[in-house]
Formats: structure tokens, C-alpha cells, sequence
């Protein structure tokens, strides 16, 4: 049977009374793993938009430390510095588990998110960071995970950047590129920056890299 409701107009929806906190009932709340991350089962009802409770329902979270990413982009030259490093969760990749991204960090508790941005963009790349630009936060996935991602544009001086990087005490092994910009862009458009940080804050960047080019 065909839909025969007229469609949705934007401007008829009310957001300006959201449903909040209070409108979820937690029931309960187990501790299925404790490691580096936390996995919990939350035992809960939720308010509906067409009014009463919704029926008692079961989600797992996965709780992570809140990340900060840093887009480096040296002004003088078009030019990004990528990290590229293997990562767990794409080991089943059917093209390789090692990935191309902007260099990222947790937050650990008392840390700023810009110090934090920094302080990762000397550890991965071995880069200093000069004018740093706030671009978003987001939720990466909140279907099933609490974590909360700041995205950074950091200006910077490329020349002299690469080699491999990172903490050993963190088994980290940091692979630094410093591609052209239209280098990048066609990466891009082959899939091969295929993580939400990096395809966020790139097309920031092709949206404002003029302007940021007109300040030299």
C-alpha cells in the first residue's frame, strides 16, 4: 500500500521543547566488560512523541573517553599532514586495515580539548601546531556509544614532517604523510579516506580553504 501522507515541512516542526534526560526511565544498568573501554546493558522506557511510555527496552553502550581530532593544514604550501596506522577495528577491511586519517586523541580527565589537539598533533606527527580552528562536536555514533568527538583545524608548517611516530608504551606506529591538497582530494574521491573525522573535517576544508588561503 502506497504512503499517502503528505509530506513533512521543515518549518511546521517544533524543536523547540526536546525531549531531555527526564524522559528516559532507567531501569537498569549492568557492567557486561571493563577494560580499556566499558561495555554496559541499560534496562530502560522512553517517552513517545505521540505521547505516553514506550515498552521496557534493552540497549548495550559502549562508554569511550570523548576524542579530539586535528586536520593539520599547512596555509604557505596546500598541503595536509595525514597519519596513517593499523586500526583493530577495520581488521576485517577487504582492502587493508592500516588507515589514512587526521592525526586524533582521547581526552583524559582535566585535559582541555585544544591541549589535548595539540599535544596528540606533537605526538603522531611531530608537528607543531600554530592558529587552532574549532570546527565541530559530534556524536560518532549514538545508536551505541557515548563517546563525543571535537574536530580541529590546526595551521601548521609542513616542511620537514614525516617518518613514524607515536608512543611506544601506547603500541603505536605512526606512519607521517604531507600530501598536496588535490592529492588528497583524489583519495578522497577513490575511498580511501573512508573515517567520519577525516571526511568531516576535509570538506570543511575544501569549503574553506580559499579564504584561509586569502590570509597569507
Amino acid at each position: 500500500m502506497s504512503d499517502t501522507r503528505p509530506p513533512v515541512d521543515d518549518h511546521d516542526l517544533t524543536l523547540t521543547a526536546p525531549f531531555t534526560a527526564a524522559d528516559v526511565a532507567l531501569e537498569e544498568r549492568r557492567c557486561l566488560h571493563e577494560g580499556f573501554f566499558r561495555l554496559e546493558e541499560l534496562h530502560l522506557r522512553h517517552r513517545l512523541f505521540e505521547g505516553g511510555w514506550s515498552d521496557r527496552m534493552v540497549r548495550e553502550v559502549h562508554h569511550r573517553h570523548d576524542a579530539v581530532g586535528v586536520l593539520l593544514y599547512d596555509v604557505e604550501r596546500d598541503a595536509l599532514v595525514l597519519v596513517e596506522q593499523f586500526r583493530a577495528g577495520a581488521i576485517d577491511d577487504p582492502d587493508s586495515p592500516w588507515k589514512l586519517e587526521v592525526v586524533a586523541g582521547l581526552v583524559e580527565r582535566g585535559e582541555g580539548v585544544a591541549e589535548v589537539a595539540r599535544r596528540e598533533a606533537m605526538e603522531e606527527a611531530g608537528c607543531e601546531v600554530g592558529e587552532l580552528i574549532e570546527l565541530h562536536t559530534y556524536y560518532p555514533s549514538p545508536g551505541a556509544c557515548d563517546e563525543r568527538v571535537t574536530l580541529f583545524c590546526g595551521l601548521v608548517d609542513s616542511r620537514g614532517l614525516g617518518g613514524v611516530h607515536g608512543l611506544d608504551e601506547e603500541h603505536e606506529d605512526i606512519r607521517v604523510h604531507v600530501l598536496p591538497f588535490i592529492r588528497v582530494w583524489e583519495l578522497l574521491q577513490a575511498g580511501r579516506l573512508d573515517n567520519a573525522m577525516c571526511l568531516i573535517a576535509f570538506h570543511w576544508l575544501a569549503g574553506e580553504r580559499a579564504s584561509l588561503r586569502a590570509r597569507r
